[in-house]
């Protein structure tokens, strides 16, 4: 048997619940695999990217609810750029751009006052 065969799905589930304006008002998921709770766990934000095998593109889907703050959305971007910064180097252990990333990250967490400004400069 191959160690690309699928053996097992496991099912993550979204549901976005809208106001009558369209606008987010609620979000809920929930993963086969969860180990903290079969229940679904309520979410202020989400941003979801897949990438097309066949067309090579990107698609991504970007909603918050109404009750997000802004500094909520800031401290929600810098861990998200952390954990992007951080992926990118597992996956192409690119050390230069990596680091290239990780100042980045440094630069809009003390820009948005996630983090404290550092002192070395």
């Amino acid at each position: 048997m191959s160690k690309d065969q699928v053996k097992r799905n496991s099912d993550i589930k979204i549901t976005i619940g809208l106001n009558e304006e369209n606008v987010p008002v609620r979000i809920d998921w929930k993963a086969d695999d969860n180990p903290d709770s079969k229940e679904p766990k309520e979410c202020k934000a989400m941003l979801l990217a897949m990438f097309d095998k066949e067309a090579k593109d990107t698609l991504k889907i970007d909603l918050w609810t109404k009750e997000m703050q802004v500094n909520e959305m800031d401290r929600f971007f810098f861990q998200t750029l952390r954990g992007l910064a951080e992926t990118y180097f597992k996956a192409t252990q690119n050390k230069n751009l990596a680091a290239d990333m990780h100042r980045f990250v440094q630069y809009f967490g003390e820009e948005t006052e996630i983090i404290p400004k550092s002192e070395a400069k």
